[in-house]
């Protein structure tokens, strides 16, 4: 018997999102909820307020398991920059500001680390991906893809700030990777399949 659940809802309105993670996620044996396919659905609008990437996932996922009445699937990501001190983590979606577009927060962070010389630019992406069930209960697990800056966008695919990362061991961005070698050695793949490894466990 599996210990998947029959259905999982994704907690998350993010288009870019929803795709990384159908794709991440093709294999788990599991019919998905998605606001796209099930816009019908109460879907509740979740302001991530938390300080750490699992309390936004929580927040997202709790809220959705709780309206819709089954296990959620949501996360939180950012990427961390060493010469910003960890910045700006949490708040990577909204670094320009609220409602802020992609676009806007690329352009902040290459303002940010414009005078870091190339060898500072140390960074990372990390995702928290977790589970809510609609008992309370949650399993949550980290991913973590090191790697460093560059100071102009390279690459068309990704989202976020992937033009401009260059995961470590590579010559390319995280934009100018193929969706497979991104899922390969992203944050929110690792996180994905650490999550499906903890559910999975007997």
């Amino acid at each position: 018997m599996t210990p998947f659940p029959e259905r999982i809802a994704i907690a998350s309105r993010n288009e870019h999102k929803l795709r990384e993670i159908a794709r991440i996620c093709a294999d788990w044996p599991v019919a998905w909820l998605t606001t796209q396919d099930r816009p019908d659905e109460p879907w509740p609008d979740v302001e991530e307020t938390g300080s750490t990437y699992l309390e936004n996932a929580l927040l997202k996922a709790r809220a959705v398991a709780a309206a819709l009445g089954v296990p959620a699937l949501a996360d939180d990501s950012g990427i961390e920059v060493d010469a910003l001190g960890g910045g700006p983590g949490p708040r990577s979606a909204r670094y320009a500001g609220e409602g802020a577009s992609d676009e806007r927060n690329l352009r902040q962070l290459i303002r940010a680390v414009a005078g870091v010389p190339s060898s500072g630019r140390t960074a990372r992406y990390r995702c928290v991906a977790t589970i809510a069930f609609p008992d309370g209960s949650q399993v949550h697990a980290e991913g973590v893809c090191e790697g460093t800056l560059v100071g102009k966008p390279r690459g068309s695919g990704g989202f976020g700030y992937d033009p401009i990362f260059v995961p470590a061991g590579w010559d390319r961005t995280m934009a100018e990777l193929s969706p497979e070698e991104k899922d390969r050695i992203s944050h929110r793949g690792r996180a994905f399949r650490a999550l499906r490894d903890l559910i999975a466990a007997p």
